[in-house]
């Protein structure tokens, strides 16, 4: 799986999230999670490889499944969380196994032929990439909000743990502009 190029594996994880759209009963989610943790075994990636990929949808898969359970019924609902657990399982596996450079490469390499269009393709990677590297920051920036709830003995308080981290988001988004800004890619 590491041996395999970037755009092959783009192009496997595109066919594979559009046979996951096709499942509709438990038998095919169940296969899709089979098939899905076979693929991280062939990868030489463990279960804990695989829970660190699908663990930060934990409370949004509940949310969803709450949601889509009251509207469709428990059996749509388990189907749909899984091919979006699935899903997230398979693009982590991706990016577990390519370097991002290579990602960010293929990517580019697609969207030239949008440049007749005014697509900058390497604006477009940028975006990417920062979309990237903010997932750890953010995550990083939740578990230090986290900590410091706990120690004030507030866990359970929403708005201690809401209003720190998206204050925090913004000082962060706010320098990353400013570096953006100095470099010349602020238009």
């Amino acid at each position: 799986m590491h041996r395999l190029g970037a755009g092959t594996k783009l192009a496997g994880l595109c066919v594979c999230s559009l046979a996951l759209l096709t499942v509709d009963g438990p038998r095919g989610a169940a296969l899709a999670v089979v098939g899905v943790v076979a693929l991280f075994g062939l990868a030489g990636l463990g279960p804990r490889t695989l829970w660190a990929q699908v663990r930060p949808l934990r409370w949004v898969v509940v949310c969803l499944l709450a949601v889509q359970w009251w509207v469709l019924g428990p059996v749509e609902a388990v189907v749909l969380s899984t091919r979006l657990v699935a899903l997230v399982a398979l693009a982590g596996l991706v990016t577990a196994t390519t370097p991002t450079a290579q990602v960010l490469d293929v990517v580019e390499r697609v969207l030239r032929p949008g440049r007749r269009w005014g697509l900058d393709p390497e604006r477009a990677a940028l975006v990417l990439a920062l979309t990237l590297r903010s997932v750890p920051v953010l995550t990083d920036l939740a578990a230090r909000v986290r900590d410091a709830q706990r120690a004030r003995g507030r866990e359970r308080d929403v708005r201690a743990f809401a209003v720190p981290l998206v204050v925090g988001s913004l000082r962060r988004a706010d320098a990353l502009g400013e570096a953006l800004a100095a470099r010349g890619l602020d238009d």
